[in-house]
């Protein structure tokens, strides 16, 4: 596959400033319209409704949520929270609502935080019947005595839970999963930057006609949507999935991070970790304890997907996160965006370059009669032949290019360029798998 593509990082942003005013949860409009742009990007993306009450595993798809206008008048006849203006004002899944009450009374509805005064923190009530609004803490301190109106007018009612999944073939079957969550408002690092940049991964590979393996991207709300998910397809996915990766919190141009598979191990796991430090040495390692999107579900005892996590801050380790101060401009910027999205292709790039080299020759062969002492390169003669023989020695059929690319300290797609050399001087073939027979491996 070819690292470019025909998106700018314009592109990017504007998805990211289109998304970010729309009020996402687990189920109703907002996730549909979500899906709807996202689909003017990637037209093969297919939405798909899954009926309230269905079960799911040890689960139930919730009731549909919808919201017309949410606020709380003042004595004043001022709005103090407006959903209008800030869709974290109103806390999420509330029940509707048309009431007068006291101060006293509606404090216990209110959420705010007192070490972040400015924040309006991002609250939900999915499962328990209540209601409620999130307010700065600055706020919250002017409030005064006196009568308030409160107004959530919408519906919680038996509906639909909304996904979108599509599925681009190559020519193995073996796929590599792409997984995101279209579930929380306006917040845009661990929201929207997630929703971007998988979409226009999705876009690029769509875009690499000589792609080996299948793609799998999917748009779910978190935890249910991905609980259903797996409900409906986890025979499929554990018989064909080799390595996937969960999108979130990868719009910000802090750091990178990096959560591993509940195994470790995986193909994911070491790619990961491989290209990550290629693109940043200091970059963050967490360990499984650390979990807590929905790496839980795809990597849960009996289910067990090699799914790992490329991310740049991690979701609860920056201090705007849940709050309205994660924003578009100031925690997700364009270079940022461009950083996730290149790990993530360069991962890719990686898994699809992941040969088997076996050398064709028995003993060194001679490189000189072949022509591989280039007259001109950034390496001496000496050290490019040398870096030859080295790939040479390790081409036994039995490691791939990551493997050998970890024995000899180098990136891989550093040194797979000099493999696709070999194999055009028919000294090398690129295998997709170790040639095995009853003895092991063999040539």
């Amino acid at each position: 596959m070819k690292s470019e593509t025909t998106t700018s990082l314009d592109d990017i942003f504007v998805l990211a400033e289109t998304l970010f005013p729309i009020n996402r949860s687990l189920t109703g409009n907002g996730v549909r319209k979500t899906l709807e742009i996202i689909k003017h990007i990637i037209p093969e993306l297919k939405i798909s409704e899954v009926k309230s009450g269905l079960k799911a595993f040890d689960w139930t798809i919730p009731v549909e949520w919808n919201i017309e206008t949410a606020y709380v008048i003042g004595p004043d006849g001022k709005k103090i929270c407006d959903y209008s203006e800030n869709n974290l004002h109103l806390v999420g899944y509330s029940e509707p609502i048309s009431k007068k009450l006291k101060l006293d009374e509606l404090q216990s509805h209110l959420y705010s935080l007192p070490e972040q005064p400015d924040a309006i923190p991002y609250v939900t009530s999915y499962y328990e019947d209540k209601w409620g609004f999130c307010i700065s803490q600055n706020a919250r301190n002017k409030l005064v005595d006196g009568d308030y109106e409160v107004l959530i007018k919408g519906s919680k009612s038996t509906g639909s839970l909304t996904y979108g999944d599509l599925v681009l073939k190559g020519r193995s079957k073996n796929e590599i999963i792409i997984s995101t969550y279209i579930c929380h408002p306006s917040m845009a690092n661990n929201e929207v930057s997630g929703i971007c940049v998988s979409a226009f991964l999705a876009k690029w590979i769509s875009e690499q006609v000589e792609r080996f393996y299948t793609y799998r991207f999917i748009f779910i709300p978190e935890t249910i949507g991905s609980i259903y998910y797996l409900s409906k397809y986890r025979k499929h996915l554990q018989n064909k999935v080799i390595a996937g990766f969960n999108v979130t919190c990868i719009g910000d141009n802090r750091n990178y991070s990096f959560l591993p598979s509940r195994n470790g191990k995986t193909l994911s796991d070491r790619i990961a970790k491989h290209v990550l430090n290629k693109i940043d040495p200091s970059f963050r390692v967490y360990k499984w304890s650390d979990r807590g999107s929905d790496e839980r579900q795809y990597c849960a005892p009996n289910v067990d997907l090699p799914i790992a996590t490329i991310m740049r801050t991690k979701y609860g380790e920056y201090p705007e996160y849940h709050t309205s101060l994660d924003a578009l401009g100031t925690v997700v910027t364009k270079e940022g965006l461009e950083g996730g999205l290149n790990a993530l292709k360069n991962a890719l790039l990686c898994i699809e370059s992941n040969y088997y080299p076996l050398i064709s020759t028995y003993g060194e062969p001679q490189l000189s009669k072949r022509d591989l002492y280039p007259k001109t390169s950034i390496k001496s003669p000496q050290d490019e032949a040398r870096l030859i023989l080295d790939l040479l020695t390790w081409a036994d059929g039995t490691k791939s290019v990551l493997d050998i690319a970890e024995i000899m300290g180098s990136y891989m797609m550093d040194i797979f360029p000099y493999l696709k050399i070999l194999e055009s001087k028919n000294l090398v073939t690129l295998n997709r798998k170790p040639p095995v027979n009853f003895f092991g491996y063999v040539k």
